[in-house]
């Protein structure tokens, strides 16, 4: 009998601890790239306090003598429950405003295409598929650029802006209209300002938090940016979820992610293979289409990219 209490009490650990782990790195806010990792995964705290907390009310219904132990274990799932349920409402609660009548829909796609390793036929085909009027793409090199050219890209979406790169360092945008004013930001591996017809556009990449100091500063370049300009859209590769303080930030200044806006719910995007790829499926949404206030968001999906360890991102938005 003491045996089976030690293992249900280890199996409840085991989903209780790291949910725990997860709710106080999203209370605190730590600047370690452990902390700012833990941050992205918030989410899924979800199904673990919710399997933990079910876990317990089984073994009280069934053993009630159990009571005065397992009841305040049951009281702290619940509790991390609802606090995890309320950062996540916005993701599928809340106004949506419309667009205005007879707007024209643009379609904006973002990829990551991973050091250039990416099949970027397929990139150009995933947003010939989708009608793609914007696309954004981080981590483009000269060859992969090449293949995309080969491909049709330069035909499908003729006007670019932004640089190839080595290895992570390249960041470019390609659209059916002029894009003009063309602006470096001051992150490494590559982010622009430009505008797009009478859209304002930011294209991001800030420093993935492997660097907890460069990230800290990328992501303050580009608040600082989004003050500054205040753009229409905001795409790119962000290294950073919904739940990390520069988004929560730029939240504050009236940009927010277009699958919250459109009520879509959570698309993670990372990792979608390579070595943090564990369980086969993403566990991060680190990509994004954040929009200002004069865009409304008619929905999102997300697309697979071979040989990227990203998905996609393909927002459709239109003005008020």
């Amino acid at each position: 009998m003491r045996v089976r209490v030690v293992v249900f009490w280890v199996v409840v650990g085991l989903f209780l601890l790291p949910a725990l782990a997860l709710t106080v790195a999203r209370l605190t806010e730590p600047g370690s790239r452990t902390g700012i990792g833990l941050v992205a995964f918030t989410p899924w705290a979800i199904p673990l306090y919710g399997v933990g907390l079910l876990l317990v009310l089984v073994r009280l219904a069934l053993r009630r003598r159990w009571r005065s132990a397992a009841l305040p274990v049951a009281l702290v799932a619940l509790a991390g429950l609802v606090l995890h349920g309320w950062w996540y409402a916005p993701q599928v609660t809340g106004a949506n405003p419309p667009a205005a009548d007879g707007a024209t829909p643009v379609v904006v796609m973002t990829a990551n295409l991973r050091l250039g390793e990416a099949d970027g036929i397929e990139v150009v085909g995933a947003a010939t598929e989708a009608h793609v009027d914007l696309l954004v793409v981080e981590e483009v090199t000269p060859a992969v650029l090449a293949d995309m050219d080969r491909a049709g890209l330069k035909e499908l979406l003729p006007y670019r802006v932004g640089l190839p790169g080595t290895m992570a360092t390249g960041t470019m945008a390609f659209a059916t209209t002029p894009l003009t004013d063309g602006t470096r930001l001051s992150t490494p591996l590559g982010s622009w300002s430009f505008t797009m017809g009478d859209l304002r556009v930011l294209a991001v990449h800030p420093t993935y938090p492997v660097d907890a100091s460069g990230w800290a500063h990328d992501q303050q370049v580009v608040r600082d940016a989004v003050a500054d300009d205040e753009p229409d859209v905001v795409v790119g590769d962000f290294n950073a979820t919904v739940d990390h303080q520069p988004l929560r930030d730029l939240a504050d200044l009236g940009y927010r992610d277009v699958g919250e806006l459109a009520n879509d719910g959570w698309h993670p995007t990372w990792p979608a293979s390579g070595a943090f790829d564990l369980l086969g499926l993403p566990l991060a949404q680190i990509d994004h289409v954040l929009l200002g206030d004069r865009l409304a968001a008619l929905g999102m999906h997300t697309v697979g990219i071979p040989g990227s360890d990203h998905r996609g991102v393909v927002a459709t938005v239109a003005r008020k």
